[in-house]
């Protein structure tokens, strides 16, 4: 008989089991939030209850109500709609929309979010925070996420979003989930939380840290979308039609000349027809795996090791797609050099496998955060000549043709995958070099913006940990 492994069990006072009401769900003791709140309490700084520093709607921290989703395709008459899933990603340019006069009324409007505002997820996977950035502001907000709005006469917003998103916050929001197979916290789970307060000007600077985060976030969001806009400019290209603009059913005729090795409707579709004869029309084309080296690492066996000095961060084709991901696990390092796992700067990985509209061809130029993880083999990697050529690279293959061009090489039934040979064929315009700096300039510095944003915001992370842990 084979016997499970106790890897997280632990010893749990029996103090702790009389102060939660004899709980025996193992949420409470396994999340660490009783070590938290005894660190807190040996605090000689005062606590003050998460409510009492709050404002707005429903005292300030709240959810939403359960309601059923109105979607619009044409942005004049949507707002972009956040759900749990999407709150940590980079890019929140594909979100769907939610009819714009359902999300103004009377029993919704609230949901809208701010700046400064701190999201937490409520429902499913419990406590993973974000900090709503200027680019943000418009976009409504699913009711399995928490609000958390900070009077801002009596606490500074990024200090209170740094403490609940550290090691200290987390725990304690953690531990009051309940539910056996979807888990979920309420506000009044979070109202009483304590929070440490400490000088005014270590607050501040602790705030400053994560303000000048959300705004070097938002200014790449602004310098990606330069970017695109000097992409279609200088190539010439006309802008892509709306997916919900092609006509239904979507019918192609195709030479038998032109048929070669695919069969598939999707691959000869309107969109994108109209995105290889976008490329098609603007110039000198090259091969992609002719300007820049093209591979998906094979298929291997994950090994991971407790120790990190002997292992690299291993992160999943979805965490890149994050603000600033985050992992536990650390794969055996000869695993991933043997495998070319590793992630480099300047690198650019495509998404090759999942459903179609998903995030299958969409693109992640690496920075400096990301150099040295090691991510999963469901990721192509392009590793173009130099910064220029990464950054031209990256705007033309995350633009929608790009997008297109890339997905429509998947094949499969039930999952998609995308074969390294095709991805190495597609013919992408390539201007002379000046055009393609041109181009580049602004990806470059939206990637290291975003570099900045999570080298500020763990910076403010570890000052708010540290406080704490001074005991003052």
């Amino acid at each position: 008989m084979k016997f499970a492994s106790f890897r997280n069990a632990r010893v749990v006072r029996s103090g702790w089991l009389e102060e939660g009401g004899r709980r025996l769900d193992c949420n409470p003791y396994m999340s660490g939030a009783l070590e938290a709140r005894d660190a807190l309490k040996a605090l000689s700084a005062r606590k003050e209850p998460l409510h009492s520093l709050t404002a707005g709607h429903a005292g300030g921290i709240y959810n939403g109500p359960i309601f059923a989703r109105h979607w619009v395709v044409d942005p004049q008459y949507g707002v972009p709609f956040l759900g749990s899933s999407d709150m940590s990603n980079a890019d929140l340019s594909t979100l769907p929309l939610l009819k714009k006069g359902y999300a103004q009324s009377l029993r919704l409007r609230h949901l809208e979010l701010r700046p400064g505002t701190t999201l937490i997820t409520c429902s499913g996977t419990i406590g993973r925070m974000t900090y709503v950035r200027p680019d943000m502001v418009g976009m409504w907000s699913s009711q399995h996420i928490m609000k958390v709005v900070p009077n801002e006469s009596k606490v500074p917003p990024g200090y209170l979003y740094a403490f609940l998103s550290s090691k200290y916050g987390v725990p304690l929001v953690v531990a009051g989930t309940y539910g056996a197979i979807i888990q979920h916290i309420e506000p009044e789970h979070i109202a009483n939380l304590p929070v440490p307060r400490f000088d005014m000007v270590v607050e501040s600077d602790i705030s400053r840290l994560v303000d000048k985060a959300a705004t070097l976030r938002s200014d790449a969001v602004h310098l990606l979308q330069a970017a695109q806009l000097r992409l279609f400019s200088k190539l010439g290209l006309s802008m892509p039609t709306r997916n919900d603009q092609f006509s239904k059913p979507d019918v192609a005729w195709i030479s038998c000349q032109n048929i070669v090795d695919r069969c598939d409707g999707y691959y000869y579709c309107a969109r994108n027809a109209e995105a290889m004869a976008a490329f098609d029309r603007v110039g000198p084309t090259e091969e992609l795996g002719s300007i820049a080296r093209v591979f998906i690492p094979g298929i291997f066996k994950r090994l991971y090791v407790s120790d990190p000095a002997y292992g690299s961060p291993y992160v999943t084709g979805g965490d890149v797609f994050e603000l600033s991901p985050t992992t536990e696990k650390y794969l055996m390092r000869r695993v991933a050099a043997g495998y070319e796992l590793l992630l480099q700067k300047g690198m650019i990985v495509i998404q090759e496998a999942g459903q179609l509209g998903g995030l299958i061809g969409r693109s992640v130029m690496v920075g400096g955060y990301l150099d040295g993880f090691a991510c999963s083999n469901n990721m192509i990697r392009i590793v173009p000549n130099d910064d220029v050529d990464a950054g031209y690279l990256f705007v033309l293959l995350s633009s929608e043709y790009g997008v297109r061009l890339l997905s429509r090489e998947a094949a499969g039934s039930s999952i998609p995958h995308t074969d390294e040979g095709r991805v190495r064929r597609i013919p992408i315009p390539w201007p002379e070099r000046e055009i393609r700096a041109y181009v580049s300039e602004p990806a470059i510095r939206a990637r290291d913006f975003r570099d900045g944003a999570c080298a500020a915001e763990a910076e403010a992370r570890t000052l708010m940990e540290t406080q704490v842990e001074r005991g003052q």
